[in-house]
Formats: structure tokens, C-alpha cells, sequence
């Protein structure tokens, strides 16, 4: 497998994350893809060749063997790791279709762009984004729990037993440096959960910038419609204020109607 040509290209999407994203690359290559590229392949290379049991039964020890490691460690976490790291492909593909989009826009709108920056993380490519978020952590977490399934438990221990045909009783098994192995597991282990935790930790950090920024835009047109509002309230006057006069009435009317007032003023003097 060709690990390097994996973390090139998981690499590439390191500009498009956040900081909780970045640190989770890192984690991923540093403390797991290298530590199985470096140490683990060679702690777990010799688990079928020194797996011995007390018999001489053919076929005993391998039965022994495939009931005990249903599947090895190795091929699991190799297998998480590309399960896992996949889902950051889903962002680049999305970020190199949004490229090419506003390409063909500025070609037809003679320079104008369609995407001011097409790896900001609006719109679409947002939930893409967390998409994969949570596609990584599911990843993480499915694995981890067919690990504690398989093997009943995060432990290997020194011996076990096996009575399974065509062994001809119980027999004692013993596979090869299980305390070397253990701390390798472990490890593992607990980088897959430190990863879980950093995409947790991402996720709350996308959907809670969002919820701000709804929020501020909300906050901003309340306080925009208030200024608007106050605004006609200056200009135009209250009714209650002035006394409106019917552009319809006529001259007579109106004389009529102050001699009519000047007649109630000189009656009440």
C-alpha cells in the first residue's frame, strides 16, 4: 500500500480545514499512519509464526490460530485508516468542482466570478464539510467497537485456551510478545478515540460559528429595521399632532364655519 501517495493527497485538503482539522491530520499521519508504517507492521509480523499451542494434532494450531484472530490487527487498522481518511477526499473533490465551475463562469461572464473563494466553506461545500466530519468520526468509532467485538476487549492475553476440532482437547495457546503488543494496541486505541474527540470538537466548532453568524445577521436586520422605522417616525409627523384639513372643503364652508365660531365666542362673553 502506498502510504505517501495517501498523505498527499489527504494532505491537499489541510488548506480547506479548520485548526481542529489540522490537528486532526496531524494526529492521523503522525501518531497512526506512521507508527504502523514504522513499528506495528513489525511488532504484528511474526503473529503466525511463533503462535504455538501444546499439540502435536495437525491442523490443531491453525484452527487455534483463526479462532483466536478472526482478523489481524494489522489488515483492521489498515483498513480503518483508509475508511477513515477517505471521507477528506469528499471536501477536495467538492473544492475542485467549485474551481472548475467559476472557470467556466469567468470564461462566459468575461472575468467575473462565480466563487470569490471557491474552498470557503459556505453554502454547499459547509455541509460537505461536516459531512465528512461525521463520516470520519462514525469510521473511527464503527471500528473501534468491531475491535472490542472481535477480540472481547482491548487486551491480548498470554494464554489461551482452545478446544476446537481437530484438536483433541483443550490445549494451551500462546502467541508471541502479547505485552509488546498490547501497548501497540492500546496506543492505537486511544489516537482513534483522540481523533474522534478532535472531529466532536470541529463539529461543535462549524455548527456553533454558524448559529453565531445566523444570530449576528438576525441581530444586525432587527437593529436596521429599527433605525428604518425610526427614521419615518422623524420625517412624518403624527396624525395626533396636526390637525388635518379637507383639501375638498370648500372657501364658503370654511368662512362659514369661523362665523360660526366667532358667534360662539361673543355669546359666551
Amino acid at each position: 500500500m502506498n502510504w505517501s501517495g495517501l498523505e498527499s493527497l489527504v494532505s491537499g485538503v489541510n488548506k480547506y480545514s479548520t485548526a481542529f482539522g489540522r490537528i486532526w491530520l496531524s494526529m492521523v499521519f503522525v501518531f497512526r499512519v506512521l507508527v504502523f508504517v514504522v513499528a506495528a507492521q513489525r511488532v504484528w509480523g511474526d503473529e503466525n509464526k511463533d503462535f504455538v499451542c501444546n499439540t502435536k494434532q495437525p491442523g490443531c494450531t491453525n484452527v487455534c490460530y483463526d479462532h483466536i484472530f478472526p482478523i489481524s490487527h494489522i489488515r483492521l487498522w489498515a483498513l480503518q485508516l483508509i475508511f477513515v481518511t477517505c471521507p477528506s477526499l469528499m471536501v477536495m473533490a467538492h473544492v475542485k468542482y467549485r474551481e472548475g465551475k467559476d472557470k467556466k463562469y469567468v470564461e462566459l461572464h468575461q472575468g467575473s466570478h462565480l466563487y470569490a473563494n471557491p474552498g470557503k466553506k459556505r453554502g454547499g461545500l459547509w455541509w460537505t464539510y461536516l459531512l465528512s466530519l461525521v463520516f470520519k468520526a462514525g469510521f473511527d468509532t464503527s471500528f473501534l467497537y468491531i475491535l472490542y467485538r472481535i477480540y472481547h476487549g482491548y487486551d491480548l492475553p498470554k494464554l489461551s485456551k482452545c478446544s476446537l476440532d481437530p484438536c483433541p482437547n483443550t490445549v494451551d495457546c500462546f502467541i508471541s510478545r502479547p505485552t509488546e503488543k498490547k501497548i501497540f494496541m492500546l496506543f492505537m486505541v486511544v489516537s482513534s478515540a483522540l481523533c474522534i474527540f478532535m472531529c466532536i470538537m470541529e463539529m461543535m466548532y462549524l455548527i456553533g460559528k454558524r448559529i453565531i453568524k445566523v444570530l449576528r445577521i438576525q441581530h444586525n436586520n432587527e437593529r436596521l429595521t429599527f433605525a428604518n422605522h425610526q427614521e419615518s417616525a422623524t420625517v412624518v409627523p403624527h396624525q395626533s399632532q396636526h390637525r388635518r384639513i379637507d383639501p375638498t372643503l370648500a372657501e364658503s364652508q370654511l368662512s362659514l364655519n369661523r362665523r360660526e365660531k366667532l358667534g360662539q365666542k361673543t355669546t359666551f362673553l
